[in-house]
């Protein structure tokens, strides 16, 4: 322990960890900058920041203030000690709604006010993307704005009084009036009125520098707002007065499309007249093609409010009659308008890919300029990229004249980074033509500080530097930001990274197979920090669970980047540090669908896991769970379902075998099923009499074809040997559609060496491991449970497998029907990137159709049976993540069942909520949405759930029997499941287990 870490844990109530995790998550923010910390103070209040900053004044160490780490330009990292506001001091004081004001904490999430203040008709003029996890101390650092700003206007002006300590100790209360100013401050502005008065551009957004101009007699001499967007350079906020407005009753939405960006640009500020409350624009490079906007090149997004529906309407009505438009839309639903500011607020991370996938970042990302001036701006800035040979696409406020964008720089390479910096001077250049600021939102950080003498001149900037040297003399608050500030060029967090890619087992084809370029996608917006679930969404459910950054998404991907770093986290593969972030990791995929830069941190977790345990004694959890289709098979082939049930329901017995197995005390064994799907299908084709199918290891069945339209349903281990029930309702059904189902081939395995099937070759099935002694038949398998424990050689040898026997099948135009959504997923995504060299791999893949996938496509004329009851229960998170669930939706709605279902995770996540160690976080995550959806159900609804996991949580946790759509269809349909096997083994109950 350093003498620097000894005192403070000495003072300080909060955490102090000056351990590798905690610096690792705090080296960067959603910048292009890496400083690596000393350590990390959590301060539980003033007095805890007051003791930080004596003890590090007495340790000449920097002091930087950090709320969501959401910064764009550098100002969130550091190098000494880093406060982290977002873990105790994060409340709202007090809420007047009379005075219209709150009283809150630096850490608090603004989202946390909007909520607090919404039932009294009120709620925080400004609004940025990321309301969902940035903290009103940020905001206030920055000065930040949102979509609203021309309503309104920034932080500071919602800004009231701030309760400030310097970096000497002194405890001051920022007001209009010179009230708390620091001693020196009034001299030093009352000698400089005349440079004060003529040396800041007149424009709503003017963020850079420091605001010393509100220090001006005809404005008040309003310090708390000369404090606003100084970046925790002048003091450390810890309690800030904000002022409040009235919300509008209702809202409207125009979306008004035009022929491409500059048009939008050039109409923007025409329509400020009418009072919108937002004149937000995009252009097409960053929506989704599947967006439902009107026809164009790019999009105004206009937004009115109005005492009732009709007035906010007819206010978006005004607008588009008068706006010179191509086409446009208005949107009066709340629905309908969160769907289309989903898409304005991913901009910030779907910018950080080009269409044609290469990687671009920010650094000039809130330039603001006039409005009346951005259509010109626009060009000259287009101009200027392509004299550069440089790409980007510019979104943003465009009513308050101010563009974000991401621009496709290389940082990689010293030519690169020459060229980033050549054309950040000449950017600078155009901007200040234009009579902008360098910064319209975000502030200047690393990334612009640099180049202010080209907005204010030399004189300005040195005023900036001795008003600096009278709050913070000592230079110890956040040094290198604003004034006397390091180059633009420099601490990029990508130099840390190995230059040549790093030897992994999946393919990563969207990042070229570079798994550094992959962990690269996070850029920090930290979506996945969001405290509750908005709509079908899942991610993060651990990091909701505990509210850790280092069970956020974001956290295990800085930790990632460290371990390829090497500086901080030294021993790569084995390093322990990133292990413990990614055990409480789901693996739901959420992030693979709600990250707006797609980072699939299931993925990078097996991937680790792939390495860590390489050659090493791996958890027993991987061994009892990971191999569970093989254990399964044990059972199936020696017919011990009933023994091992009855061993299972024996209590020492069974707290032995989940004490050896690694299996969480809480949990109950699942039952597995006496009779196979697999036996019941042959049963009943031997009771029929007929050949079809493409079972046994026999080619096509003669006359497939002729009766029908031929599908192959996937057996997956949870269907076979779990819920045997799922496949007899889905066979039923899809044959009730006029399908033919058959079964994917299977082949007798032979006695080989153990280990041969590890190289994956040639076309004949080998056998694994010991187990496969037992002959039997070899089945297709997903191989999920296999990727999601880390065990890839043993996926890939049962994937090869698997494409082996599916090979008549690929020879064929049948759709393969995956029930399971977990395994639709895996054949889906991890099928085709784990076996990146295989062709065969992207061909089944592509034939993967959930059983509403197949109904809608291949039975289009087929009716659904009138189930007409409500539904609850969840979205499948890896179905909401990787297949879609919009086929499911519509056939829900046909069969009349109505309601929709939750987002989130369900918190058992296949093994994760079985192992040892995870029951609470799993429960957390079920407690969330999936639970208070079923407890509040209607009498009588059908709970759904698709997932073997999810239908296991629910038992397990709520008494409550979820059911598989397929189910409920084969039920409405008269369709009755049999209660019994037809071979003399009983079942344990309707599903199976």
């Amino acid at each position: 322990m350093t003498d620097l870490e000894a005192a403070l844990r000495t003072v300080v109530q909060g955490e102090v960890s000056f351990d590798v995790t905690s610096r690792a998550l705090t080296t960067m923010d959603a910048s292009n900058y890496r400083r690596v910390p000393l350590g990390v103070v959590a301060p539980h209040d003033a007095d805890d920041v007051a003791a930080v900053l004596e003890v590090c004044r007495d340790h000449m160490v920097p002091v930087v203030a950090r709320g969501g780490g959401t910064s764009i330009a550098g100002q969130a990292t550091g190098a000494g000690v880093v406060l982290d506001f977002t873990r105790h001091m994060n409340r709202i004081v007090s809420l007047d709604p009379e005075a219209r004001t709150a009283v809150v904490q630096p850490g608090l999430v603004l989202d946390r006010l909007q909520d607090a203040a919404a039932p009294h008709g009120l709620r925080f003029g400004p609004d940025p993307s990321t309301h969902s996890r940035c903290t009103l101390g940020g905001m206030i650092g920055n000065n930040s704005c949102g979509s609203h700003s021309v309503a309104w206007g920034t932080t500071a002006d919602s800004v009231r009084e701030l309760d400030v300590i310097t970096a000497r100790g002194e405890r001051l209360r920022l007001g209009e009036e010179w009230a708390g100013a620091p001693r020196g401050l009034r001299e030093l502005v009352e000698g400089e009125l005349a440079r004060l008065r003529t040396g800041f551009p007149e424009l709503p957004r003017r963020i850079s520098g420091y605001a010393l101009d509100a220090l001006l007699p005809e404005k008040g001499a309003d310090v708390a707002r000369s404090f606003c967007g100084s970046e925790g350079t002048l003091g450390i906020l810890t309690e800030a007065t904000v002022g409040l407005v009235e919300a509008p009753r209702a809202r409207a939405l125009a979306v008004l499309a035009y022929v491409d960006e500059s048009a939008a640009a050039e109409a923007a500020a025409g329509l400020l007249p009418y009072g919108p409350l937002t004149v937000e624009g995009m252009a097409a490079d960053l929506v989704p093609s599947t967006a439902a906007l009107p026809r164009g090149g790019a999009w105004l997004f206009v937004e009115t409010g109005g005492e009732s529906q009709g007035e906010a309407r007819a206010r978006a009505e005004a607008i588009v009659r008068a706006a010179d438009v191509v086409d446009a839309l208005v949107v009066t639903d709340a629905a309908g308008q969160r769907a289309l500011w989903r898409i304005r607020e991913d901009a910030s991370g779907t910018a950080t890919r080009m269409p044609d996938g290469s990687e671009a970042w920010p650094g000039w990302e809130d330039c603001a300029v006039p409005p009346q001036r951005l259509g010109a701006y626009l060009r000259d800035f287009r101009a200027l990229l392509t004299a550069h040979g440089l790409r980007g696409t510019p979104y943003g406020h465009f009513g308050d004249g101010c563009i974000h964008v991401r621009i496709d720089f290389d940082l990689l390479t010293e030519a690169g980074i020459g060229r980033f910096r050549r054309f950040s001077e000449e950017l600078a250049e155009v901007v200040v033509a234009h009579g902008g600021s360098l910064s319209g939102e975000h502030g200047d950080g690393q990334a612009r500080a640099e180049l202010l003498p080209k907005m204010y001149g030399e004189a300005m900037v040195r005023l900036f530097e001795r008003a600096k040297g009278v709050w913070d003399p000592d230079d110890l608050l956040n040094p290198g930001m604003l004034v006397r500030p390091a180059p633009l060029d420099a601490n990029l967090r990508f130099a840390v990274l190995p230059r040549e890619p790093v030897d992994v087992a999946f393919g990563y084809p969207a990042d070229g197979g570079d798994f550094s370029a992959a962990v690269r996608r996070c850029v920090g917006v930290a979506k996945c920090r969001t405290t509750s679930v908005s709509g079908p969404s899942v991610m993060c459910p651990s990091f909701r669970a505990t509210g850790e950054e280092e069970h956020s998404t974001r956290g295990r991907a800085r930790l990632l980047h460290e371990m390829l770093a090497g500086e901080l986290v030294t021993d790569g593969w084995r390093s322990t540090e990133v292990r413990d972030a990614l055990d409480l990791c789901l693996s739901c995929k959420g992030c693979r669908s709600d990250c707006p830069v797609e980072v699939d941190m299931a993925t990078y977790k097996a991937e680790f896991l792939h390495h860590h345990y390489e050659g090493r004694r791996r958890p027993a959890a991987h061994y009892s769970m990971g191999r569970l289709p093989q254990w399964l098979r044990v059972v199936a082939r020696t017919r011990t379902a009933s023994l091992v049930n009855a061993l299972a329901a024996v209590r020492p017995l069974a707290r032995a075998a989940k004490r050896l197995g690694g299996i969480a005390p809480e949990r109950e064994i699942p039952r597995v099923a006496t009779r196979t799907f697999s036996r019941w299908w042959e049963g009943r084709r031997a009771e029929a009499g007929s050949g079809g199918g493409l079972g046994g290891g026999d080619a096509l069945a003669d006359g497939v074809r002729e009766r029908g339209e031929l599908v192959v349903l996937w057996p997956d281990t949870f269907t076979e040997h779990l819920s045997p029930s799922v496949g007899e309702a889905a066979v039923r059904v899809l044959e009730a559609a006029g399908l033919r189902v058959a079964l994917p081939p299977t082949v007798r395995l032979k006695r080989v060496p153990v280990g041969d099937g590890e190289r994956g070759g040639g076309r004949t099935a080998v056998a694994m491991d010991p187990l496969s002694l037992l002959r039997g038949r070899s089945r297709v398998c997903c191989g999920l449970t296999y990727v999601s424990t880390g065990q890839l050689d043993r996926a890939r040898a049962v994937l090869r497998r698997t494409l082996d026997l599916m090979e008549p099948v690929l020879e064929t135009a049948a759709p393969v029907v995956v029930l399971e959504p977990s395994c639709a997923a895996a054949l889906r995504s991890d099928l085709p990137e784990l076996l990146h060299d295989d062709p065969r791999a992207r061909r089944l893949a592509d034939r993967v159709l959930t059983f509403a996938e197949t109904l809608e496509r291949h039975a289009p004329d087929w009716t659904p049976p009138r189930v007409d009851r409500a539904a609850v229960g969840q979205t499948h998170c890896h179905q909401h993540a990787v297949l879609g669930d919009g086929a499911d939706r519509r056939l829900r709605q046909a069969a009349l069942l109505s309601g929709e279902l939750s987002g989130g995770c369900c918190g058992l996540a296949g093994n994760f909520g079985f192992e040892k160690g995870h029951f609470e976080v799993s429960l957390a995550c079920a407690e969330e949405q999936l639970l208070p959806s079923v407890r509040g159900a209607q009498e009588g609804a059908v709970v759904l759930a698709d997932g073997f996991s999810c239908r296991t949580q629910l038992e397990q946790l709520a008494g409550v029997r979820g059911r598989h759509l397929a189910e409920v269809l084969a039920e409405a349909s008269g369709e009755a499941l049999e209660g019994a096997s037809g071979d003399g083994e009983g079942v344990a109950d309707e599903s199976g287990r």
